[in-house]
């Protein structure tokens, strides 16, 4: 699911707002280059730049910061962007869409009270990062802790949908002998026992794997936590699949047979985190594949915690099990993954330019405000605060007017 431009409530100015006279709005966006050996994906695409340009935005662009998806610099300057050399020029604009989070030497380059909006992905934002966002007084913000009139982040849902795709892809080729797996077909033909895939997470990835894996003739098993996931995922399949809740025997009994694992679990603002115990991956055939589509939010899986560490190799074995653990499935067709988050931006900020600049939207759009973690360099989300250990602010209280 995905914004409509100007037509989701969550991201339409209220009736308050229209009834007084649009402000000026004149906030310069930068488009900084990212750690490309990690990160392919880019916040926005030249045709959404020209949108920004027109809805009055300044938008500056990171040189080759486009490359990675395929668009050189030319085609961000035909769209109205500045193309500047330097990243200290492109950090002091007043909003900077990212998609790692800043870092320290980042965050030094911005301007006192300037936005960064990044995913979330905590496992790479330091305590030094917070004390210095306090500091200079910054708003950051998380895609994954917007949410929309459904309560979801249009954010994750869009990547879920791609990851869930990949995912199957991947385990395909895993399982191929070009790739050292057991050089089994991902699917079923006549007279061959189907593969068994296994899917712990009923949410937008583990849906469109489930709908990838049954369509090429495997068989398909979903758990999750939540038994009211499970009947929607039933019935946006549009068929009868095993499901289940996370039951440690029928888990044990499914690992046992299953040529692929694939991890799709939601750890965002939850406050439990389950995650597959090594016992039972020790119990899988050798050769299966174990594909974790949540490294950025600490792994599915207890054997693939250890691939957050700074270091470790995207793909490893551990029991005879083949793990794939890259840090983001999208970035791996970072093209479509950055159109797709234009199309959700393109309309968040006209909202944003009608309402009059960040503080404004997110005074009158809740969905909105609550994407920050840190408002005003005061940490404001409970999530990121206990991962921290750090207290937690109303950001009602910073908000202008309220």
């Amino acid at each position: 699911m995905m914004y409509e431009p100007l037509k989701s409530t969550q991201f339409i100015v209220r009736e308050l707002l229209l009834s007084v006279d649009k402000q000026s709005i004149s906030l310069v966006i930068g488009i900084p280059r990212e750690n490309q050996k990690i990160e392919k994906r880019l916040a926005i695409t030249p045709e959404t730049t020209a949108l920004l340009v027109e809805a009055g935005y300044r938008v500056i662009v990171e040189a080759d910061a486009g490359l990675t998806i395929n668009y050189s610099d030319r085609y961000y300057a035909d769209s109205g962007a500045q193309i500047v050399g330097s990243k200290a020029e492109v950090f002091q604009a007043d909003i900077i869409l990212k998609i790692l989070p800043p870092t320290v030497e980042e965050i030094l380059l911005m301007k006192p009270r300037s936005s960064v909006f990044s995913f979330l992905q905590l496992h790479l934002i330091s305590s030094s990062t917070l004390e210095l966002m306090a500091e200079k007084r910054i708003n950051a913000l998380a895609y994954e802790l917007i949410y929309d009139d459904n309560q979801v982040s249009p954010f994750v849902t869009a990547i879920s949908e791609i990851e869930g795709a990949c995912s199957i892809s991947v385990a395909s080729e895993l399982l191929s002998n070009a790739h050292g797996g057991k050089g089994i077909l991902l699917g079923g033909i006549p007279g061959i026992s189907p593969t068994e895939v296994v899917i712990i997470g009923a949410g937008g990835a583990g849906t469109v794997a489930a709908r990838a894996a049954l369509a090429l003739g495997a068989t398909v098993k979903i758990f999750d936590n939540d038994i009211n996931k499970l009947r929607k995922i039933q019935h946006e399949l549009g068929r009868t699949v095993f499901t289940s809740t996370l039951q440690p025997n029928v888990l044990r009994n499914v690992f046992r047979s299953a040529d692929v694992a694939i991890g799709a679990m939601q750890y965002v603002n939850k406050t439990h985190f389950y995650r597959i115990s090594t016992d039972l991956i020790r119990e899988m055939k050798k050769g299966s594949v174990i594909i974790d589509l949540r490294m950025s939010q600490g792994g599915c899986f207890e054997t693939t915690m250890e691939a957050c560490l700074p270091g470790h190799p995207d793909i490893f074995e551990r029991f005879g099990i083949l793990h794939f653990c890259e840090l983001s499935l999208s970035s791996r067709v970072a093209r479509t993954a950055s159109i797709a988050l234009s199309n959700i931006f393109i309309s968040m900020f006209t909202a944003m330019a009608d309402s009059g600049g960040v503080g404004q939207f997110a005074r009158f759009d809740r969905g909105f405000a609550a994407g920050f973690y840190v408002f005003s360099g005061k940490m404001v989300n409970s999530y990121v605060a206990n991962h921290f250990n750090l207290p937690v602010n109303d950001i009602g209280l910073f908000l202008p007017g309220l």
